[in-house]
């Protein structure tokens, strides 16, 4: 009761708090800044990286669909819809050729080009492992005229335009050749792209604030917006991510109409929300996300399957769900890789291997294989609400099943980068780290990121190598008909499953708030910034 009183006591006594707390991580300028067309918002995690090609970190993506654009969007039926680009293809399936649609210009001023493109698609397939997939099936790709990109198959593949619209892990964002030539594995030197806003470098403070103006020249499409196709048309001036890692903090500023959106608000806090009727609380994300263990194969102990089994089973989904999300209307316990609520959602494979809470059979298990005591590195975020809980529960349940378990704290910026390390675990790498994907970017084989299982030099962090896996996943991509496919995912639901690729930890849904002054709010698997309004 008294947190429902501070939301609607004066604004005068929250700015004050508010300015008070921004002060001591220097954030405070944001307030004296606001004007009548500017969208103050909290999103779930401060950002550092800004190379959208360089992470899959959620926060990084959400950053380049501001500055970026793509040649193609997705919409809400998962269909692939023109974005900066149409497209033809030819009878036999072999050649996509795509147009560049007029008005298309880069934040510096410069015309986009085919040869932008052609250089960004190159950049983007060494990242993600759609891509990496698919370039295994191109014969050429090239610009065949200023506004002409030709991509030629040299077998076929039919997730082609999938890939390309996908809105994650790594979307294929668009910048100039300049920047896309920059090696896959340094960051691009500067944030030009061709998207609705623009990113204000003298204003970016890493991991506390960023700033976006309007982009005055960017045409949007005719087409009404679905999820990231259709018209981006951008109706404030300004919009500034603040970083709040107190949530009491971001609830009372969003209260008192300092900051007008929060991304993911805690549901143990959303009741103090649900009664102030000048704030809107929804779920913007009805598919909503999927949470996941995932186990480094490089190193001693996950690289014998049998302790991966055993350390699945020890874990609880639902014990993980009831901490991460504790509001049983919000999530689902789900065995499924491509979550429960998607065309290929299955639960085959289920009976045997599941994070079920199966302490008798973990421990029997880590008899079977020797276990031997080596510690589990398990990495441990503290300031990411959607990635803290996780790795305390399931340290508890490892440990219940006979692990031993070592925790290291960090930031979830901090974890990002750690995870991509190689070394030994006990020489800065890792054994096991938790992580969420929204259901739009796991929702097949050739989308799912964690499921490429190509190793050091092409999977997601974790690398794990399985050649039987990647048969599969090549066999899924050739498919010709919808009942192929459901039986080769169903196929490689079970595999992954028995090799423990991930451990799947249940599907949940957030919810975001703001202020009544905002409209035209978009719901979809990305929170983005155009198409609302903001009244005074």
């Amino acid at each position: 009761m008294q947190s429902t009183v501070v939301i609607k006591s004066s604004p005068g006594m929250v700015r004050s708090l508010l300015s008070a707390t921004l002060l001591s991580f220097g954030a405070m300028s944001f307030v004296a800044e606001t004007q009548a067309q500017t969208v103050n918002a909290v999103m779930h995690s401060g950002v550092r990286i800004i190379d959208p090609i360089l992470t899959t970190a959620h926060i990084t993506r959400n950053h380049g669909y501001m500055v970026f654009d793509t040649l193609l969007g997705m919409n809400e039926e998962f269909q692939p819809q023109p974005q900066m680009a149409d497209w033809e293809i030819s009878d036999d399936g072999l050649v996509y050729t795509f147009t560049l649609r007029d008005g298309l210009t880069w934040h510096d001023g410069e015309a986009v080009t085919a040869a932008d493109c052609v250089a960004s698609l190159e950049r983007w397939a060494k990242r993600d492992s759609g891509g990496l997939m698919l370039m295994n099936h191109v014969e050429s790709l090239e610009a065949s005229d200023e506004r002409t990109i030709t991509l030629t198959l040299s077998s076929p593949f039919s997730y082609v335009l999938e890939l390309l619209a996908k809105p994650s892990s790594v979307p294929a964002f668009m910048m100039p050749e300049r920047l896309a030539s920059t090696s896959p594995e340094e960051a691009i030197p500067e944030q030009i792209g061709s998207g609705p806003f623009r990113f204000v470098a003298d204003e970016f403070q890493p991991g506390n604030r960023v700033v976006y103006t309007k982009f005055e020249e960017y045409v949007p499409r005719d087409e009404p917006p679905s999820w990231t196709a259709g018209g981006k048309v951008v109706n404030v001036d300004r919009v500034e991510w603040i970083t709040m890692p107190d949530q009491q903090t971001a609830i009372n500023a969003l209260g008192s109409g300092d900051i007008d959106f929060i991304e993911q608000v805690p549901l143990d806090l959303a009741p103090l929300l649900e009664t102030n009727d000048d704030l809107i609380l929804e779920t913007l994300s009805e598919m909503g996300s999927q949470t996941m263990g995932r186990m480094n194969f490089l190193y001693p102990p996950f690289d014998d399957v049998r302790i991966r089994q055993a350390a699945m089973l020890a874990m609880n989904q639902e014990d993980v769900l009831a901490a991460l999300v504790g509001n049983a209307d919000y999530y689902e316990a789900c065995g499924s890789f491509f979550g429960c609520t998607t065309p290929l959602g299955s639960d085959a494979g289920t009976d045997t291997w599941m994070a079920t809470g199966d302490l008798d059979r973990a421990r029997e298990l880590l008899e079977e294989a020797g276990y031997d005591g080596t510690p589990v590195v398990m990495l441990q975020p503290t300031d990411v609400a959607t990635v803290s809980p996780q790795p305390v529960v399931a340290a508890q349940a490892l440990r219940q099943a006979g692990f031993n378990v070592e925790m290291q704290p960090m930031d979830w910026q901090t974890l990002v980068t750690r995870r991509a390390s190689q070394n030994d675990p006990a020489d800065g790498g890792w054994n096991m780290f938790f992580t969420n994907w929204i259901i739009p970017e796991v929702w097949n084989p050739i989308v799912n990121p964690m499921l490429n299982a190509q190793g050091r030099e092409g999977s997601f962090f974790g690398w794990p190598k399985d050649e039987e896996l990647e048969a599969m996943r090549l066999d899924f991509a050739m498919a010709e008909s919808d009942e192929e496919r459901e039986r080769i995912a169903e196929a490689i639901q079970v595999h992954a499953l028995e090799q423990v690729i991930y451990v799947p930890l249940g599907d949940y849904r957030s919810v975001s708030s703001w202020s009544n002054q905002l409209d035209g709010v978009l719901k979809g698997p990305v929170p983005v910034f155009w198409n609302l309004t903001k009244s005074e």
